[in-house]
């Protein structure tokens, strides 16, 4: 009984040098662990609340545009990219408020709604549509240059045939006809045969002479 006393107390005194020793460590880190913790699942309810706050604000907006109310509509849109700009909506919501403000000849607000798009958001789809978009405003402002940078920036094949068309159309109005013809040659080449819009390429170089 002595001896296993001893024993006993030899482990009690080693585990009360060594908590002496890394005690103090060993709280510190436990303390990490439960904040890193508690962290990390505030930061997945707020990202939860804030998708499902951004899915009804997204819900009214189209809403709102299929009633023909653009008040209501720029409204919607405005908030969610003020609000909730780091949800999937609001870079959908700035191409819709960019239509919008387009057919109402507001290009300056388009311009700036797509660029939005362009710098936040994460979905390479979504950027190449809105840059494709841009080149259409700008070519209607008469920016040549600019909308032929956005048209030359690295896009997703999926786009790679309507790039190559508006830059065909963009050349043409700079009346450099040879050079439309090669980029109308470029995406007739690079549309499906069922493409329907193949054939709006196909009538634009038999404009220009002919497909060849």
């Amino acid at each position: 009984m002595a001896t296993y006393d001893l024993d006993e107390q030899e482990r009690l005194d080693e585990l009360k040098a060594w908590w002496k020793r890394w005690g103090n460590l060993v709280l510190t880190a436990l303390a990490i662990i439960v904040a890193a913790t508690a962290g990390w699942r505030w930061w997945q309810n707020h990202t939860t609340n804030q998708s499902l706050e951004a899915a009804a604000v997204y819900e009214k907006l189209t809403q709102s545009l299929s009633a023909g109310d653009a008040k209501a509509a720029l409204q919607s849109g405005s908030l969610l990219i003020d609000q909730y700009q780091k949800t999937a909506y609001a870079p959908r919501a700035a191409l819709l408020l960019a239509k919008l403000n387009f057919d109402s000849k507001e290009l300056k607000s388009a311009q700036s709604q797509l660029e939005w798009v362009i710098a936040n958001s994460k979905e390479t789809a979504l950027r190449d549509l809105a840059r494709l978009r841009l080149a259409g405003v700008l070519l209607d402002e008469k920016q040549y240059d600019a909308a032929l940078k956005q048209l030359e920036s690295p896009r997703s094949d999926a786009f790679a045939p309507r790039f190559d068309d508006l830059k065909g159309d963009v050349l043409l109005a700079q009346g450099k006809q040879s050079e439309a013809r090669a980029a109308y040659q470029a995406a007739f080449a690079k549309m499906q045969e069922d493409n329907p819009y193949r054939n709006i390429v196909e009538l634009k170089l038999d404009s220009l002479g002919g497909a060849q």
